[in-house]
């Protein structure tokens, strides 16, 4: 196809699937729908990163990573009590120590899980230099909160083969029982690490498994890579599944064995798609939701059946797109079929449904920051960085760079269980009291 027809065609498909009343403006920065229950500054700009929730309502805390993004900012990670909603407080504060001498970047991405009645968080770091390069991650064990003094460091992820950090973390309860950290270390592929092992005092011998991807990009020649990823039981096949974007696209592998993992389908070839960042299945497995964080790129939706089939391995041709300003980009999501929660820098929080995957709708939004944007490459990479949904009963938080923690309810939106909505109950929250799916495979 001629390139200027490709561009307005897609063009089109991007004002199509971007309902006008999902753009907040100063004067009206949400719909009537999405109400504000709490924020609160966590102070210098660009110092916000990724957030994750607690689960059970019994645990009302968040944790959230600190770094430098761009001048200046403390480095480490921040504990809010959620007892109020309305209410956010930060009760506890860790910083990793010469704070002076460490470059731009920090804090990442944060999970939390929960083993042998202890519960745990970890922190990623991502450095490019300086004394700390070769950190990976902070573990912590958070089981006394509320209670600051009760929580101590139990031990780091240290990556002096390959310094630079750990830039995206999941952890995933997997059908044979075992708790793995999958982490994207800088300029490699994800590395599985046995959680158990490392909070029980060997976390130097931890490592389990790598999960590839193919050796190189076809067209470039040059070496594949992961940026952020995923993994979910896959109840069809009973499957333990990998969902990894990163150059050239998204790639699913069967991580049942872990230390021998399976390609199952890759998403590679698509036009606009360079590289590939957020990547969230549908409980079910068949659709999938893909990012490509570059300004003016949309939501990529996919439908994967031609490849379950196994009439292909890989998927090029998305089903639909979705995007709430077709002039900005969305950072990461969350998934609670058949609801995606966005958020998206510029555009702070927004939600869309998928009830019809083919005809994505907004459903919902709050604009977290209104400031200006960013000079040059990062204009606009500002605003709503991470975003989570306690399932227990529909707690919404926001992470953004510069306007600090925010908590929401949407009208209607009480909780999520995805048998509610004839799915599969999966999502990112693992359920750590449950028994072992390996006899289900």
């Amino acid at each position: 196809m001629n390139p200027c027809r490709l561009i307005c065609a897609f063009s089109l498909l991007i004002l199509m699937a971007a309902p006008s009343f999902g753009q907040a403006t100063a004067l009206e920065r949400g719909s009537d729908n999405m109400k504000v229950l709490g924020h609160i500054g966590l102070g210098h700009h660009s110092s916000v990163t990724d957030l994750e929730l607690e689960q059970d309502l019994d645990r009302p805390y968040a944790y959230i990573g600190r770094a430098s993004i761009v001048d200046g900012g403390p480095k480490g990670m921040d504990v809010i009590d959620l007892s109020d909603p309305s209410n956010p407080e930060v009760i506890y504060r860790f910083r990793l120590e010469n704070q002076d001498l460490l470059p731009n970047r920090g804090g990442m991405d944060v999970k939390y899980f929960r083993t042998g009645g202890r519960h745990y968080v970890v922190q990623s770091f991502e450095f490019g230099g300086g004394p700390l390069a070769d950190l990976g991650a902070v573990v912590f064990d958070v089981t006394d909160l509320p209670d600051p003094n009760g929580v101590r460091e139990v031990g780091r992820f240290v990556l002096p083969d390959n310094p630079g950090g750990m830039h995206n973390i999941f952890i995933y309860k997997h059908s044979d029982g075992n708790i793995y950290l999958l982490a994207t270390v800088r300029g490699d592929m994800v590395r599985a690490y046995d959680l158990r092992k490392a909070v029980s005092g060997d976390i130097e011998n931890s490592y389990v498994a790598t999960i590839p991807t193919p050796e190189k990009d076809d067209i470039t020649g040059s070496r594949r890579f992961y940026h952020d990823h995923y993994a979910a039981f896959h109840p069809d096949t009973g499957e333990d599944r990998f969902y990894g974007g990163g150059n050239d696209g998204y790639y699913i592998y069967d991580i049942s064995d872990i230390e021998n993992p399976e390609l199952r389908i890759t998403l590679t070839g698509i036009s606009g798609v360079s590289w590939g960042h957020t990547f969230t299945p549908s409980p079910d497995g068949r659709f999938v939701v893909a990012e490509s964080e570059y300004q003016y790129s949309p939501l990529r939706i996919f439908d994967l059946q031609p490849a379950l089939d196994g009439d292909r391995l890989n998927i090029r041709q998305p089903i639909s797109a979705w995007t709430a300003d077709w002039e900005n980009l969305s950072h990461n999501h969350e998934v609670r079929w058949p609801f995606v929660f966005v958020s998206g820098y510029l555009d702070g929080l927004q939600v869309f449904s998928l009830m019809d995957p083919e005809n994505p709708q907004t459903v919902g939004y709050y604009d977290t920051y209104v400031g200006p944007t960013n000079s040059g490459f990062s204009s606009v990479i500002n605003g709503a960085f991470g975003v989570d949904v306690r399932n227990a009963d529909g707690l919404i938080v926001i992470s953004d760079m510069s306007t600090g923690f925010w908590t929401f309810r949407m009208d209607g939106f009480n909780g999520w269980n995805g048998e509610d909505w004839g799915m599969p109950d999966i999502s990112s929250v693992q359920k750590w009291d449950e028994e072992s799916k390996e006899g289900t495979r």
